[in-house]
């Protein structure tokens, strides 16, 4: 099995570090070209959203990701992962996969000062600790989504088939269970 990881910015080597620590090789996506290698789930790291959709854009990388995604490949979205996998932003016109029923408030706890750490229930996983760095939250789900855990009053992981978004940053946390349920996704 292996993973890929789009690394045109934001926090890639984060999640890389942690899926090999688990056994699971990772390919980094970040040209048109490396579509061509073999993975079987793609994670969408956390960073700045409006660069990375801008990025996979110009890279030619667009197209082939979000025909898998939408052909059912396991995807774990972090932060910014969230924001590309909605369907719509609540605070912003842009829309980049869309393939994620839900509508998300971008920066919604603030600036990198309204930054924090909790520790909380992840349904299917238990309780979990949650870094929250510039963070959206969900302000909606629709048709299939599945509300994972919220934080405040607000929804912060959902799944909606093969995709699994949260607005926190597992990989920042020594706690794997969230990418071994995402592993376990991709290896069925």
């Amino acid at each position: 099995m292996q993973i890929a990881i789009l690394a045109v910015q934001g926090a890639f080597a984060e999640h890389r570090k942690k899926i090999e620590a688990m056994g699971v090789s990772c390919v980094e996506l970040r040209k048109k070209e490396d579509l061509q290698k073999s993975f079987d789930g793609l994670i969408l790291p956390g960073g700045e959203s409006t660069v990375q959709g801008m990025l996979i854009k110009e890279l030619g990388l667009y197209d082939g990701l979000k025909e898998r995604i939408q052909d059912g490949m396991p995807v774990l979205a972090t932060c910014a992962g969230l924001i590309l996998l909605a369907e719509e932003l609540a605070n912003d016109p842009r829309v980049y996969f869309g393939t994620l029923p839900v509508k998300v408030k971008r920066n919604a706890y603030g600036r990198q000062l309204g930054s924090f750490h909790t520790v909380q229930k992840m349904d299917g996983i238990g309780i979990v600790p949650m870094t929250f760095i510039r963070a959206p939250y969900i302000e909606e789900t629709r048709g299939n989504a599945q509300t994972l855990a919220s934080v405040r009053g607000n929804i912060v992981a959902v799944k909606c088939g093969t995709q699994y978004a949260m607005s926190f940053h597992p990989e920042l946390d020594e706690d794997n269970r969230i990418h071994q349920a995402f592993l376990n996704a991709a290896r069925n």
